[in-house]
């Protein structure tokens, strides 16, 4: 999918400096001194405009948030709903996320969300999916935690489920279709995201997996 350019992304992302990490890696190690606290860090890797970090980061005042989204035309947009709340728990880096082990020492995530990931559908972009073997390493050298993934790609699910447990990840909790209703059962409370909202408006299944090393 071709992505639009958004008129001076970079100008309106740099005025946001309280949100928006300029320089990142001068902060490997050290998150918890940038959120002046010592509660779990979770990170949204492809955050895109933000919906389900800043929906979290609103329910869950004493976890810290981290989101990391590549694209200016992307992230500028999820900058411009968030700031204006003034959330102290939530902080976003513009960096591709093979920069993970340049930004983060080992065990300083708590958890990662993978949410309606690129699928790459093609052979040869085998590696460039974020539950391939090069991105799972990367997890495992940063994370003190669990994964959780959410796609409404089979083929990337099906994809992903191999490759964890290739990796000898371990499957916490699994879901085939995350918003079924079922009989005689509260509704769960799920944070979606904006391609999420528009899928189950769809009647499209929403795949979920939660794994840990």
């Amino acid at each position: 999918m071709r992505r639009r350019n958004v008129k001076n992304a970079k100008q309106r992302i740099e005025n946001h400096p309280e949100l928006v990490i300029a320089n990142p890696k001068e902060y490997i190690g050290k998150w918890h001194e940038v959120f002046n606290n010592d509660n779990p860090i979770y990170l949204e890797i492809g955050m895109g405009k933000g919906k389900f970090l800043r929906e979290h980061a609103l329910k869950n005042p004493n976890i810290n948030y981290i989101g990391i989204e590549k694209f200016d035309s992307v992230i500028v947009q999820a900058v411009e709903k968030i700031a204006p709340l003034n959330l102290i728990n939530i902080k976003l880096i513009n960096v591709d996320a093979e920069e993970l082990l340049e930004i983060f020492n080992a065990n300083e995530i708590n958890k990662i969300f993978l949410n309606f990931s690129d699928p790459w559908p093609k052979n040869r972009h085998q590696k460039r999916r974020l539950t391939s073997e090069k991105f799972l390493a990367l997890y495992e050298k940063v994370l003190n935690g669990t994964i959780e993934m959410k796609t409404d790609n089979r083929g990337l699910f099906e994809y992903s489920l191999m490759s964890f447990n290739n990796n000898n990840w371990r499957f916490k909790e699994l879901s085939l279709d995350l918003h079924a209703i079922v009989e005689d059962e509260e509704p769960k409370e799920i944070i979606t995201t904006e391609y999420e909202d528009r899928f189950v408006e769809k009647g499209n299944v929403i795949y979920f997996v939660e794994v840990s090393k």
